[in-house]
């Protein structure tokens, strides 16, 4: 008998652009479509363009198979067809052609919330969850206080998850989807609303679920995750198949091809995501002498420079910028936000240069990439591009004690003073 739990054969799903979809037409719609018809029977404009509905592949022909006990991670920079691919696995969504078959129960965990009812209790929630994953109400009883103990929920037990912030929601949402005992458990992102304690703790309860021959799929950013969890990953990329190999391979292929990404200029990146009415357009590192450089040295003092287009066309303030500079596994290693230190701007009304100073470069020697975000305040945000950029530290004397040899199993580096009573 065969071991494969999910077969993918040929799967695609088409969205369409341009179009919005309601589940029903209330008043308020009648009146505002008719409305539209009679301007439009009006009107002069007989230039005015039309809005064409346009086709986009989320995922497009892929096909993979699954075998019981597999550890896969599902790979791909945002926009890759990862959540899409997991939506429909999960049922949540039906594909536009291909076929999958799947072999036993699964519990998914793809956004906060998921599976629960707001207005019900955290217990309520737990019997609802494992009643709609087919279990009976005495397996449900004999895996309860286990989930508890994991969830670390038990004062907020009977209280309505609505009333729940979002990282007690997920670490209930995991707790029930990992104790029920599904054949298959699929995980995206969500992880990452945790805290790291509780990361660390989910990704045991993973490998625990694959030891005991059930099958965990994952989906995350953060490589390091990946690798401690996963054996084999599944690179996706524009919707297709790209890799299907060894895990650490597939790491290696999809690292290089985010810093490669970051030779692409900045304005002409398509992959962000934000309102779009700033962008960041620019980027450079200067010198404490205003000169470009294109690799640094521990230590030393930087100007961190983004130059943006403001499409509103006036000047706005609190302006929050952000570089979130990540490993070469994809680990958040530092942050440089103007939030963190009261510093919000303000910013032209057309265009200019944002600059944040550095001093005493505390990276160690290695390449790094990071994250560009620009937001108004905590309202709305403007402009978030991943891999903005990449960067080298090419070592130097951080301490001052003319030796350039650097450490090389750490990223932070920090001045110290040591005592001896």
């Amino acid at each position: 008998m065969s071991d494969t739990v999910i077969r993918v054969e040929n799967l695609s799903k088409k969205f369409i652009l341009g179009h919005r979809q309601e589940p029903y037409t209330a008043l308020r719609d009648v009146i505002a479509n008719r409305t539209k018809a009679v301007l439009k029977t009006f009107s002069h404009n007989k230039y005015k363009p039309e809005i064409k509905n346009s086709e986009f592949w989320a995922i497009n022909d892929i096909s993979f198979e699954v075998k019981k006990g597999d550890r896969v991670a599902i790979i791909g920079r945002n926009g890759a067809g990862k959540s899409t691919l997991l939506k429909i696995l999960s049922r949540i969504t039906e594909p536009t052609r291909g076929r999958i078959n799947i072999k036993g129960r699964i519990a998914s965990l793809l956004e906060v919330g998921t599976g629960f009812h707001p207005e019900l209790t955290g217990r309520e929630n737990i019997f609802l969850n494992g009643a709609i994953l087919g279990m009976s109400k005495g397996e449900i009883q004999r895996k309860f206080d286990e989930i508890v103990a994991f969830a670390e929920v038990e004062k907020f037990l009977d209280t309505p998850v609505k009333r729940y912030s979002s990282g007690m929601y997920v670490r209930l949402a995991f707790a029930v989807a990992a104790h029920l005992e599904p054949e298959i458990l699929i995980v995206d992102e969500v992880l990452a609303v945790g805290d790291s304690q509780f990361q660390k703790k989910c990704i045991g309860k993973m490998e625990d679920v694959g030891k005991e021959g059930r099958t965990v799929l994952f989906v995350s950013h953060n490589m390091s995750a990946v690798e401690a969890l996963c054996t084999r990953g599944i690179l996706l990329e524009s919707g297709r198949l790209f890799l299907d190999a060894d895990v650490k391979q597939a790491i290696n292929i999809y690292l290089e091809k985010s810093y490669s990404l970051t030779e692409t200029p900045l304005a002409h990146r398509q992959d962000r995501t934000g309102s779009g009415k700033v962008k960041a357009v620019d980027f450079k590192i200067l010198d404490v002498d205003e000169k470009e450089v294109n690799s640094l040295q521990s230590g030393k003092d930087y100007y961190f420079e983004v130059g943006y287009l403001n499409n509103t066309g006036k000047s706005l303030n609190d302006i929050v910028v952000s570089f979130d500079f990540l490993d070469e596994k994809g680990n958040t290693i530092l942050l440089l936000r103007t939030n963190f230190t009261d510093s919000n701007l303000t910013i032209n009304a057309n265009k200019g240069y944002i600059r944040c100073f550095v001093k005493n470069l505390p990276l160690a020697q290695g390449s790094y990439r990071f994250i560009s975000f620009i937001s108004h305040g905590e309202r709305e945000i403007l402009d978030w591009v991943n891999d903005a950029a990449s960067i080298t530290v090419d070592g130097g004397d951080f301490f001052g004690t003319g030796s350039y040899g650097m450490p090389q199993k750490c990223k932070i580096l920090l001045r110290t003073e040591w005592f001896s009573t």
